[in-house]
């Protein structure tokens, strides 16, 4: 296992640290930490290579464990509507915009694949959250909108979802905050830039 695994289907996770349950995470989030799973990972693998550089793993492995503990807890608000976080992000995406968009927009404004939009689309349509319209000149077109039931949804999860993850970050405080939002945002763009090349 390298530090960019994520936890296994048991809940393990690098260093074999048990994930906490979805209950835990509605409580306490701050509190420093001697060590996390990830640095264990590292010391293992220093002791095993002990020339071998282990920055790149210190970070991306952080990332990954910080993103699968994030995906395991859920997110409550959201749980609590019965709305998983890629749904909320379709919801979310119509309102921030303010206007119709197509499937494939949707798409590439949530960073997801068609089939996994049509799906997501077919279960909120189901709910009378979205509505469909056909497009007048091609009948190939579909243009998505929320439902007014829609609009209240997400105009009532956001601010206890923000309050959620404002809880998530409580053990950082406001520059520290500031600052990670900056590295990841660089490093973000960079990726978005640069992946593909990288994976060619």
């Amino acid at each position: 296992m390298t530090a960019t695994d994520g936890p296994s289907a048991n809940g393990g996770g690098p260093g074999g640290g048990e994930a906490r349950d979805a209950s835990a995470v509605d409580g306490d989030f701050a509190g420093p930490r001697r060590g996390d799973t990830v640095a264990a990972v590292v010391r293992q693998w220093q002791a095993v290579h002990p020339g071998l550089d282990t920055g790149p793993m210190e970070i991306i492995g952080r990332i990954n464990r910080c993103a699968a503990l994030l995906q395991q807890a859920e997110d409550a608000p959201l749980r609590r509507a019965g709305l998983s976080r890629p749904e909320f992000d379709l919801l979310g995406a119509l309102r921030r915009t303010g206007h119709e968009l197509t499937p494939g927009e949707l798409a590439r404004e949530t960073f997801s694949s068609g089939a996994a939009v049509t799906k997501r689309l077919k279960q909120l349509t189901e709910r009378g959250l979205v509505e469909r319209r056909g497009d007048t000149r091609d009948r190939r077109v579909v243009h998505l909108r929320l439902t007014e039931a829609g609009r209240e949804l997400v105009d009532g999860i956001l601010p206890a979802q923000l309050a959620y993850e404002t809880a998530v970050l409580s053990g950082l405080d406001g520059p520290e905050q500031g600052e990670l939002a900056a590295l990841l945002g660089e490093l973000l763009t960079q990726l978005e830039g640069r992946l593909g090349a990288l994976r060619s």
